[in-house]
């Protein structure tokens, strides 16, 4: 596969997704990225932005099994990730495979349910797999979460723990759609939902060899030791209370990789790198009460970051 051909295929997904989601072409590339650096996407805002809309394009977009799980209060973890049920003709238990158990799965309103429940996903989406009575069982490949979850502030949520969050490659807002893109929404959806007409643009073969591609960009030291130097950088800041982990690092060259390619590179650049700085770490780090009184909870971390940015060294060659 040549550079050209990855991001006409990656681009395919995103057009596909865009006819659906009007005026929101950044988180639909986060969404594309994020499927082709093997991640999972947490997308956060008020209701009825298009979150579940965007998950559900997404995963209309490739020729792959798709589930949904609404999560409530009274949703129990064998509800996600299977139960064992006794057979009484084989007389032995037999293992019937939950709604995680598909190429993308949409968590849609991931922390209305219980921290007990939000928990039955933190295996699958680390280790591509489930244990169920101490059996365990591999999950279909290649394997998305896209979870939706409403702010913390509104009423019947649980906060997702700091784990459950460090899983997430990126955490998204979708925003409100501008004055020209929700009357067009208007017109469009006045008789039809355009996602009843969106028919898979790849498979899951493609979807394989787009991913098998995008893990063999070229990182030149330089620009790893950019990204190592960021995420150092938010465990040493006096306005964070919790850095970066090792595993946010791994996520943010990862995702730097596919952006090149979807560019059109073979090989990664310092922006790629930092472009993906607040989408990849905002929602791991915590800041401090000071911090937070000082410049609001929602601020504090994306100025941190850019000041982050601002005070390490760019590379300036990034020889292969």
């Amino acid at each position: 596969m040549s550079a050209e051909v990855f991001q006409e295929s990656a681009g395919g997904i995103a057009r596909a997704v865009s006819s659906v989601i009007d005026g929101k072409p950044a988180a639909v590339d986060s969404a594309v990225i994020t499927l082709l650096a093997e991640g999972h996407l947490l997308i956060e805002d008020v209701p009825g932005v298009g979150k579940t809309q965007l998950a559900r394009a997404l995963g209309a977009s490739i020729a792959a099994s798709v589930r949904r799980i609404q999560f409530t209060p009274d949703l129990l973890p064998s509800d996600v990730t299977g139960v064992s049920v006794f057979d009484p003709a084989r007389r032995e238990f037999e293992f019937k495979p939950g709604a995680v158990f598909a190429n993308v799965v949409i968590a849609d309103e991931i922390n209305r349910s219980s921290p007990k429940t939000q928990s039955a996903l933190l295996e699958a989406m680390e280790e591509v797999q489930v244990t169920v009575d101490g059996r365990t069982h591999p999950l279909p490949s290649p394997f998305l979460v896209v979870a939706t979850q409403n702010p913390l502030e509104m009423e019947g949520t649980y906060a997702l723990p700091e784990a459950q969050r460090d899983r997430f490659m990126m955490r998204i807002s979708m925003g409100y759609p501008d004055a020209e893109a929700e009357e067009l929404m208007l017109r469009q959806r006045d008789t039809a939902n355009p996602l009843d007409a969106l028919r898979p643009v790849v498979d899951v073969d493609r979807v394989a060899a787009l991913i098998a591609w995008a893990r063999a960009v070229h990182v030149a030291p330089v620009v790893a030791q950019y990204a190592v130097a960021l995420a150092q950088a938010t465990r040493r800041h006096p306005d964070l209370r919790l850095g970066a982990s090792p595993r946010a690092t791994i996520q943010l060259v990862r995702a730097a990789k596919v952006r090149a390619a979807l560019d059109g590179r073979d090989y990664v650049i310092p922006d790629d790198v930092s472009a993906l700085l607040v989408p990849v770490f905002a929602h791991r780090l915590i800041p401090t009460r000071a911090a937070s009184a000082h410049r609001g909870e929602h601020e504090a971390v994306p100025t941190v970051l850019a000041r982050i940015v601002q005070s390490i060294r760019v590379p300036l060659a990034t020889a292969r």
